[in-house]
């Protein structure tokens, strides 16, 4: 028995540090759409985005919490990267360069017609971009 989805998608939910920091990465530079913000139980605040139809949730607590182990994939286990598909790659890594926002792995093709980049949002999670072009 496998799980029965009604969602073509998965929500994602990510604990941040800084919601203004979280919110100018995510919202303002790469474009998610804002949708509401709702309280989060046990005091905090939910911010809502859609990326397509993902639900990106970025969870500001009102407490102090461990930080995040830096370095991405190699840094510790558990969810350590999520990855966007796009066609904008190089628009984007640009624009992620010109805010100042660390690019772990600038534009790279891995393998015929397929590009990626990685960056860091404000908390340390990394974030891949991936371009798939067409191949003769």
């Amino acid at each position: 028995m496998g799980v029965a989805l009604t969602k073509d998608s998965i929500d994602l939910g990510i604990v941040v540090t800084d919601s203004e920091a979280a919110l100018g990465f995510y919202r303002d530079l790469l474009g998610l759409e804002h949708v509401a913000d709702t309280p989060f139980p046990g005091g905090g605040t939910m911010h809502r985005l859609m990326c397509g139809t993902t639900l990106v949730k970025l969870v500001s607590l009102d407490k102090d919490l461990a930080a995040n182990p830096p370095g991405g994939p190699t840094g510790g286990s558990g969810l350590r990267y999520f990855t966007l598909s796009i066609s904008n790659l190089e628009e984007v890594v640009e624009a992620c360069k010109a805010a100042g926002v660390k690019v772990v792995w600038d534009q790279r093709e891995i393998r015929p017609g397929v590009k990626i980049a990685m960056v860091e949002d404000p908390d340390g999670n990394w974030v891949e971009f991936l371009r798939i072009t067409a191949t003769d």
